[in-house]
C-alpha cells in the first residue's frame, strides 16, 4: 500500500470545485481545505507506486483549475488506531 499526501494550489475561485473533483478520483480517501502556502491538501492510499503516478499525473492533471501540485510519499504511516491497538496488546 502507498500513502501520499498532494499539496494543491488552485485557481482563485475554483477551490471548492477543484476540491470536489478531486475527492471523487478513486485512490483519494480526503481533501481538505486549509489555510497556508497551498489551497487543498489530499490524502491517497493505492495500492502501488503507478497506481500514484495515475492519480496525480492523469487525473489531477485533468481538472481545470489545478495550478500547482506537490507529492509527498509517506515512508511510515502513524495513525491513532495502530498505537491504541499496540497498547491493547502490552506493546
Amino acid at each position: 500500500m502507498v500513502n501520499a499526501v498532494v499539496l494543491i494550489n488552485a485557481a482563485r475561485g475554483q477551490i471548492p470545485s477543484v476540491g470536489q473533483q478531486i475527492a471523487d478520483i478513486p485512490g483519494v480517501t480526503e481533501v481538505f481545505s486549509v489555510a497556508g502556502r497551498v489551497d487543498l491538501v489530499a490524502n491517497i492510499r493505492v495500492k502501488n507506486n503507478e497506481d500514484l503516478a495515475d492519480v496525480v499525473s492523469l487525473h489531477f492533471a485533468q481538472i481545470e483549475g489545478v495550478t500547482a501540485t506537490e507529492t509527498l510519499i509517506a515512508f511510515r504511516v502513524y495513525a491513532r488506531a495502530d498505537l491504541e491497538e499496540g497498547f491493547s496488546i502490552g506493546v
